[in-house]
């Protein structure tokens, strides 16, 4: 069954078979730091579930698979939160890459809409009512402001993933110079060492969840704008076509904006996930938490795969969108009246944009000049 809508297009990102191969990598780096280089080729084993359970979480019943398959010394001063902590870094490094790729190609197509819309008049709307007019440029133009918000938010958070390494309860009481071996071993992961263990200090996760949430937050207030506009009784825009997207199984006339529905869902979902992150991290007790370390690998994995496919979406959505601007330029002449009460009255709606064109300009400027690194 597939549980999440567009789940392939994060497929190999986040699933359980590239954690794995993650916590692979993590024992393969930690080896290193041990002496003993190991040379595993392609294998990555399978993990048994029951084996999974007993042990309360997957490292276990991957190191005794390895430690089947090599003889030389493996996990020695690890404990399992590091190799999962750490294995759940990578794929947030790889799950952040995705997304920010994703979102510049959604800069891209806004910044060509704003550009190409900065004078095309539309009805202002605010509580849902005629406000005063503006433009679809400006409103491209701030939905360009979230995604380069985003995109700067997560280039810092992908810049400063930490690895884990504490052993039993965060002395690294087992290592002969656990500072400089900490620091080794984060180099060959390529992970920061933040100096010293996270077990119970969570905000390297709650600041990489927030960082993701406000992306899906961003997205959100596009696609939900978006379905508001592409109503049939306003019709200002529309999803571009796509063949067999957006049917129904019963009326033969619908063309669902489906892409909207499900970025405008991924933005509805990702508060929740990144609230459980924030209460697991205020009940890691201890030295190593009691559940709330265990409830939380499944919202972060949740959260960066909704992130990963509504980004994508995203992308495909604005890239093609159809904007009918002959629909917004008829609607806001008829709502004239309204739309120009402001100032007292009138019958074109274009002469009242105040500084609509300055601020997409702005944005197009903050667009252009972005570090793309």
């Amino acid at each position: 069954m597939i549980v999440l809508p567009g789940s392939h297009r994060a497929a190999g990102l986040v699933d359980d078979a590239a954690l794995v191969r993650a916590m692979l990598e993590v024992e393969v780096a930690w080896a290193r730091v041990l002496g003993t280089p190991l040379s595993l080729g392609d294998w990555v084993p399978v993990l048994d579930p029951v084996e999974v359970e007993a042990a309360g979480n997957p490292v276990l019943p991957l190191v005794s698979a390895l430690r089947a398959r090599v003889s030389s010394p493996v996990h020695t001063g690890l404990t399992s939160q590091d190799v999962l902590d750490s294995a759940l870094m990578l794929l947030a490094r790889g799950a952040l890459e995705r997304v920010s790729a994703d979102l510049g190609r959604v800069g891209v197509a806004l910044a060509r809409l704003a550009g190409e819309h900065r004078s095309s008049v539309m009805a202002g709307r605010t509580l849902t009512q005629y406000a005063v007019p503006i433009t679809f440029g400006l409103k491209a133009a701030r939905w360009l402001a979230g995604v380069l918000d985003s995109l700067s938010e997560l280039e810092v958070v992908a810049r400063n993933l930490p690895a884990q390494c504490g052993g039993a309860a965060g002395t690294l009481s087992r290592v002969a110079d656990p500072v400089a071996s900490a620091s080794a071993f984060a180099g060959h992961l390529g992970l920061v060492w933040p100096g010293m263990p996270w077990h119970t200090y969570r905000a390297p996760v709650t600041r990489l969840g927030d960082a993701v949430v406000r992306c899906c937050d961003a997205l959100g207030v596009m696609a939900a704008d978006l379905l508001t506009l592409g109503r049939p009784e306003i019709g200002e825009i529309r999803e571009g076509f796509v063949q067999g997207r957006g049917g129904s199984s019963t009326m033969p006339h619908k063309r669902n904006p489906v892409l909207s529905v499900l970025v405008n869902s991924a933005a509805l979902q990702a508060p929740g996930l990144g609230a459980r992150l924030h209460l697991c991290a205020a009940r890691a007790v201890d030295e190593r938490p009691d559940g709330a370390w265990h409830a939380e690998w499944p919202a972060l994995r949740a959260l960066l795969e909704l992130a990963v496919v509504a980004a994508s979406q995203a992308a495909e959505l604005v890239e093609g969108l159809e904007v009918h601007v002959d629909v917004m330029a008829r609607r806001a002449r008829e709502a004239a009246p309204e739309l120009l009460a402001e100032r007292g009255g009138g019958d074109d709606p274009g002469s009242y944009l105040g500084a609509a064109e300055v601020f997409v300009d702005e944005a197009l400027k903050r667009w252009e000049g972005r570090d793309v690194r």
